[in-house]
C-alpha cells in the first residue's frame, strides 16, 4: 500500500539554467545538490517572510521539489515570474512523496531516495511514482516528527514566520555561504545579531492531551506562546525565547515543558 504524504505535492524544474535559477531566490545552496542528497529550503518575501519551504531533489535531467500541496501552484506562479530568459520550465507532477525511519525498507523503484537532510535520525524520504508501495503512515510520520522536534508546513504562518523562528538555520535550511537569495538581508542581519526572540521547540504535557486545534501557552498570567502541530501529549509550539526555561509552562491548564532535541545547541537554550 502507498501510505504517501496527501499533504505533499511534486514540482518539476527542467531546463539548462534550473540550478542557478533556483540558487538565487532560495534560502540554502542548490549548488550543493547531488544525486543521493537533498537540500530542505524556503521561499521568502523580499521582506524575509517565509512563503513556502520544501526539500530538492537532483533527478538527474531535472530538480525536484517536495513542497506543500497547498503551495504547489503559488509556487508555479511566483517563481515564472523571476524566469525572464532564465532556461527553466516549472511543472505540477502526479509524483508523491513517502518517508521511513532509519532503518525501514525503501521503495524499490523510487524517482529519488534520499536521507531527509535536516537532522541525525530524520529518517529518509523519497519520490515515487503514484503507484509505488511502501512507506510510513502519515500518523507515524507525524509522531516521529514530532519526537525529533522537525517542522512541516503547518508549523510555518505565511509571510509571518522568519526562517531562523522555524529553526531552519539549525537544521540545515539556510546557508551562510551562498550569494544573494530573496529575503537574505533580513535572515543574516536576525542571525548575526541575535535577534531571534522566539523558536519553533518540541513541548510535552505531563498529563492529558492537547486539544485538537488552538492552544495558548502560558507562563505565570503571560502569553509566551502557541500550539503548532500537534498529537497526544506531543507537540511543536512557538515559544518566547524568555518563556524557555520557565517552570510554570501550562496549556489549557495542564503543566507543559520544552523537550530539547539533539540538534538544539545546549549553549543557545
Amino acid at each position: 500500500m502507498n501510505h504517501s504524504l496527501s499533504h505533499r505535492a511534486v514540482l518539476s524544474f527542467t531546463g539548462a539554467d534550473r540550478t542557478s535559477f533556483l540558487q538565487g531566490l532560495i534560502t540554502n545552496d542548490a549548488h550543493a545538490l547531488t544525486p543521493a542528497t537533498s537540500v530542505w529550503s524556503a521561499l521568502l518575501t523580499p521582506q524575509g517572510r517565509w512563503l513556502s519551504e520544501f526539500f530538492l531533489y537532483d533527478a538527474s535531467d531535472r530538480i525536484l521539489m517536495d513542497c506543500a500541496d497547498d503551495h504547489a501552484d503559488m509556487l508555479v506562479k511566483r517563481l515564472s515570474r523571476f524566469r525572464l530568459r532564465a532556461d527553466v520550465q516549472i511543472e505540477k507532477t502526479d509524483l508523491r512523496v513517502i518517508t521511513g525511519a532509519v532503518g525501514s525498507p525503501a521503495p524499490s523503484a523510487p524517482v529519488a531516495t534520499v536521507p531527509d537532510p535536516r537532522c541525525d535520525g530524520a529518517g529518509w524520504r523519497a519520490i515515487v511514482p503514484a503507484s509505488e508501495e511502501g512507506g510510513e503512515m502519515p500518523e507515524e510520520f507525524l509522531e516521529r516528527r514530532l519526537t525529533l522536534g522537525l517542522p512541516d508546513v503547518m508549523d510555518f504562518e505565511s509571510e509571518q514566520t522568519l526562517a531562523l523562528e522555524a529553526d531552519m538555520d539549525l537544521l540545515n535550511g539556510v546557508s551562510w555561504k551562498k550569494g544573494c537569495y530573496m529575503g537574505q538581508e533580513l535572515t543574516a542581519r536576525t542571525h548575526y545579531r541575535g535577534l531571534v526572540k522566539r523558536r519553533l521547540l518540541p513541548v510535552v504535557l505531563s498529563d492529558g492531551t492537547f486539544p485538537y486545534e488552538g492552544g495558548t501557552i502560558i507562563a505565570g498570567e503571560r502569553e509566551v506562546g502557541d500550539i503548532r502541530s500537534r498529537s497526544g501529549n506531543r507537540a511543536l509550539a512557538m515559544l518566547r525565547r524568555d518563556a524557555w526555561s520557565s517552570p510554570e509552562l501550562t496549556c489549557n491548564g495542564q503543566p507543559l515543558s520544552v523537550v530539547w532535541p539533539a540538534w538544539f545547541p545546549p549553549e543557545m537554550r
